[in-house]
């Protein structure tokens, strides 16, 4: 299939399980804060729900990286998707906002299990000249899965409970396919000669993975976060939408974003990543001071095409400039990668739920403007060492190391 020619075997099983992973994502992210206000709580309190998922996350990823070190990607990756499953089928049955409240963090501790573990090969297998391509492969499959889960999701107009127990069959299938697909993997087997992993401490000095971390607290913050947290609600508050406008701006981001995933990993791989990272980061910034600006429907649609182009972006740059760093390696310093996009994704909603609560909906998308466009700074400021994705095999340890102190 010429989608996956010269990438390794890997990458096309990851596909395959991120794109059921997604598929169920996209059915609940929609219903998710709209589930959470039937229990009678306020706009930050619906975020809060979202930001459980990424606080447990967040506090996870330290000790999943020496977990992925230790176990191997593959029944790690299993595991983490079958923690998630059985969570999001409990959570269909809440009875309370509490209950839903803590079921989704238990959520995310199988979520972080899951990413780490795949992030961790998917940049271990994967040269440096292709890493972009991989990096917009592998999220394509996620967006593709966003498209057609709220498609699925039209389910939530007779039950916003239904989503989470179709989300947990999702998940069931994933991690079959995970199990399965990896079984065979060479890499897998091989899971105790693999290099030293790269120290944290060495790539906290780089400037290029210092941006890279930036951008993902943003990228999440404000594209994943407060944009799920906040837009069913603006839809339905605001504009006086029924909820199928809600899924269908979402279907909007996904699209858009799966249009562009490769081509967008493709210029990351031969222009270089920090252009990718700006563009995005900017355009991300104009789509909300443009939602509450034009007319209603206007205003959502231009937003949401906005986002969807710099979801693209967000998706594959900087992953891709932080597989670059890690040589090739996977454990802590990926982990750390996505602690900086699941503190985003803890924040985000919070903040700009507690902001729209406080002053309305146009100062907190005035919020998401701002976070979005501050790491542009960072951004421009990092080392052309890693602006472009090395023509060869993927770099050492120790031109990573070298690349520190530049």
């Amino acid at each position: 299939m010429r989608l996956f020619r010269d990438l390794p075997p890997e990458v096309r099983a990851l596909t395959g399980v991120a794109f059921m992973v997604a598929l169920g994502f996209g059915l609940v992210a929609p219903a998710l804060p709209l589930f959470a206000t039937q229990f009678g709580v306020s706009k930050a309190a619906a975020g809060a729900v979202v930001s459980a998922f990424a606080l447990m996350r967040l506090l996870m990823a330290p000790f999943v990286g020496r977990l992925v070190n230790a176990f191997g990607e593959r029944v790690l990756l299993a595991t983490g998707i079958g923690v998630v499953a059985v969570s999001s089928a409990l959570a269909g049955l809440s009875q309370s906002y509490w209950q839903l409240l803590v079921l989704r963090g238990v959520g995310g501790i199988g979520s972080i299990m899951f990413s780490v573990s795949a992030a961790s090969l998917l940049v271990r297998v994967t040269p440096s000249h292709l890493r972009g391509r991989a990096q917009g492969v592998w999220a394509g499959a996620f967006l593709v899965g966003l498209v057609c889960g709220p498609a699925v999701g039209t389910v939530a107009s007779f039950s916003l409970r239904l989503p989470f127990f179709l989300y947990a069959g999702t998940l069931v299938v994933a991690g079959s396919l995970g199990l399965g697909a990896l079984r065979h993997s060479e890499l897998a087997a091989r899971q105790s000669v693999r290099s030293t992993p790269l120290a944290l401490s060495v790539a906290l000095r780089n400037r290029a993975y210092l941006a890279a971390l930036a951008a993902a607290f943003a990228g999440d913050f404000v594209l994943v976060g407060a944009r799920s947290a906040l837009l069913p609600l603006y839809v339905r508050d605001d504009l006086h939408r029924s909820a199928g406008w809600a899924y269908a701006a979402f279907l909007i981001v996904s699209l858009v974003s799966g249009a562009l995933l490769l081509p967008t990993g493709k210029v990351a791989d031969t222009v270089g990543r920090r252009p990718v990272i700006v563009v995005g980061l900017v355009v991300g910034a104009l789509a909300f001071v443009l939602l509450p600006t034009l007319p209603a429907i206007a205003g959502l649609l231009t937003a949401t095409v906005l986002i969807g182009v710099a979801a693209a972006s967000d998706a594959v740059a900087p992953g891709a400039v932080m597989g670059d760093v890690v040589a090739g390696t996977g454990g802590t310093v990926v982990a750390v990668f996505q602690m900086a996009g699941d503190l985003g994704l803890v924040l985000g909603p919070v903040v700009t739920g507690w902001v729209a609560d406080a002053a309305g909906y146009p100062p907190a998308f005035v919020v998401c403007a701002v976070v979005c466009a501050l790491p542009v700074f960072a951004v421009l400021a990092s080392p052309e060492t890693l602006q472009r994705a090395r023509p060869a095999a993927a770099v050492t340890v120790e031109d990573a190391a070298r690349d520190a102190t530049t």
